[in-house]
């Protein structure tokens, strides 16, 4: 082995070693979360408005809205604001054919007429301006939700006294390569996003199921300082209350409270979210992020660099079954223990196998994410 390959193993090792703790600290701060049920007694009487911004969901926004009408909540105090973003399909005709007096439909071009980089952030903003609840809910177009969904979030909010609540998602199941897999790497940011919560080591959530304090939305001025990135109307908003509100954010480990979202269709829409998730990677206020992330994605590029460069040096090829065995076993239990609240367990048997492609997009669609551009909704953003 020649000088340069020696200090790559070096590093790499290093590297790996950082990472171990990293992953064995996010799975003791999963298991440090309790499952939480909603007391039998508890009483409603905390409104909510419910902001669904919706582009272009015919197939999915008639779900979304009869799994909330079918809420278990009183109706009374639930508000629905669905913020229709320039849609070319019958989006909002199925939002009015509802004839619920508790749905509200908004057009956004009512509201914009000029080019932005932001819409979903434009979106929620109007909704949050037009909300009768003192609690704001967002989740997804695409989301469904269990009859029980509100009823545990507030009965939690009421226990906790959260300013802000992360509350789990789920990606709806199925049996192609690529469901599977963004299956598994899903419900591996959901727990990396309990644990962090929990042991409060940064922020981090999912706008499909997130809520908070409508008095804490303007507190921290909105989505003020961060209106111009086209992403992070989750996490960005999460560190600005965080700060605000330091005691304040829980996450929800209930299975009452999961809302169900539905998976890329293909592999070019499963490419262009996750670019644009990463797109957001080096924006964070909060830089502990910021440093796990490069961590992770160094841990990924060091292995594929290794086994690139084992073409070259044979020897180099047993480091790298060495270290891709390691960082499989080591995952495992924590990813395991995720899937298992998730009732996905069935899935940790692909888990080994797909280690080499989670390697390769990590790697990918870290570095677009950074310097390329994406697709979303019809739209271009760099």
């Amino acid at each position: 082995m020649d000088e340069v390959s020696f200090w790559l193993v070096v590093f790499s090792v290093i590297l790996f070693v950082c990472y171990a703790i990293l992953i064995e600290y996010y799975r003791k701060g999963w298991r440090q979360l309790s499952e939480y049920t909603p007391p039998p007694d508890f009483t409603p009487h905390q409104s909510i408005t419910i902001i669904i911004p919706a582009r272009d969901e015919e197939q999915n926004i008639g779900a979304c809205l009869q799994s909330i009408v079918n809420q278990d909540y009183p109706a009374e105090l639930v508000q629905v604001i669905v913020i229709d973003d320039h849609s070319t399909d019958r989006t909002p005709d199925i939002v009015t054919g509802f004839h619920n007096e508790s749905i509200q439909l908004v057009s956004l071009k009512d509201h914009i007429d000029h080019t932005i980089n932001s819409y979903k952030k434009k979106a929620i903003e109007i909704g949050i301006k037009q909300a009768k609840g003192d609690w704001i809910l967002t989740t997804d177009a695409d989301c469904t939700a269990g009859k029980q969904w509100l009823t545990t979030l507030m009965a939690f909010q009421q226990q906790t006294g959260a300013a802000l609540i992360a509350a789990p998602v789920r990606l709806q199941t199925g049996n192609t390569l690529l469901n599977i897999f963004q299956c598994l790497d899903f419900m591996t940011l959901q727990g990396i996003t309990g644990a962090s919560v929990a042991r409060k080591f940064h922020s981090m959530c999912n706008g499909a199921n997130l809520l908070y304090a409508k008095q804490a939305f303007f507190e921290v001025n909105g989505f003020e300082g961060i209106d111009h990135l086209a992403s992070g109307d989750d996490m960005l908003l999460m560190h600005k209350i965080a700060k605000k509100f330091p005691e304040g954010i829980r996450y929800l480990k209930s299975t009452s409270a999961i809302v169900t979202a539905q998976p890329a269709a293909g592999w070019s829409a499963f490419w262009q979210q996750r670019i644009r998730w990463a797109s957001k990677a080096d924006k964070y206020e909060d830089k502990r992020i910021f440093k796990v992330l490069l961590l992770v994605y160094l841990v990924n590029l060091m292995i594929l660099a290794l086994f690139v460069l084992s073409f070259f040096n044979l020897d180099l090829l047993l480091i790298v079954v060495l270290l891709l065995f390691s960082k499989t076993v080591l995952e495992f239990p924590f990813v395991n223990a995720v899937a298992s609240f998730f009732q996905e367990r069935r899935l940790m048997k692909f888990f080994p196998l797909l280690q080499p492609l989670h390697i390769l997009y990590t790697v990918i669609a870290g570095w677009l994410g950074k310097f390329g551009r994406y697709r979303w909704k019809g739209r271009t953003v760099q």
